[in-house]
């Protein structure tokens, strides 16, 4: 299990390219083989208002997907339970049976898991021993949006890298999953900002 660049909400003048830099970052650490000079040209090259583009294929997307699936599965196993704000024990639920469903295609895929690194043990431990009630719920939840962010945007940059008509079976399957896979993930951001929103009060 893997996890991914911490990515916050923009703020007024923040440029979106360091976004984009976090991701391309995490994606070569991790091992998905992202071709640096396609995306140095074609993102960050490419002003803030352009599409990030990236030499990212099929089976990238899936590893880039699995690790932070896994550990948003056992983060929301440990928040069904301890999750105290009504609309915080409900996203837990829905992002448990989420997670299991996506991890389960993924495996049966053939994805292979990578090792949960530092981070994600860090964010993992933060969760494990917040305190119950509000802190509990900000961390948990602050997890979900971080995760989120992320996915939504390796979703946008492997459509935005793909055509609707692929040559081979793998990219048009990799293709029709991150267009599923991104709406969900765009809904869990805005659910997951609004609950944030409320624990603010």
């Amino acid at each position: 299990m893997t996890d991914h660049p911490t990515v916050t909400a923009h703020t007024a003048g923040e440029a979106p390219s360091t976004n984009r830099r976090s991701l391309l970052k995490h994606l070569t650490a991790t091992g998905v083989g992202l071709g640096l000079s396609g995306l140095a040209s074609s993102a960050l090259a490419g002003g803030a208002t352009g599409p990030m583009k990236m030499d990212l294929n099929e089976k990238a997307f899936r590893v880039g997907v699995i690790g932070p699936a896994e550990l948003s599965l056992i983060t929301s196993q440990i928040a069904v339970d301890r999750a105290t704000h009504v609309h915080a024990r409900e996203f837990a639920r829905f992002e448990l049976r989420e997670a299991i469903a996506v991890t389960t295609v993924l495996k049966e895929l053939k994805t292979p898991v990578p090792p949960m690194d530092a981070k994600a043990k860090a964010t993992l431990a933060r969760i494990q021993s917040a305190a119950a009630g509000k802190d509990f719920d900000t961390a948990y939840i602050m997890a979900q949006h971080d995760n989120h962010v992320f996915l939504q945007q390796l979703a946008t940059a492997y459509l935005a890298n793909t055509t609707p008509n692929e040559p081979t079976f793998p990219e048009q399957q990799g293709r029709h999953l991150a267009t599923l896979a991104l709406n969900q993930f765009t809904e869990h951001v805005e659910l997951t900002a609004r609950i944030l929103k409320e624990l603010s009060y």
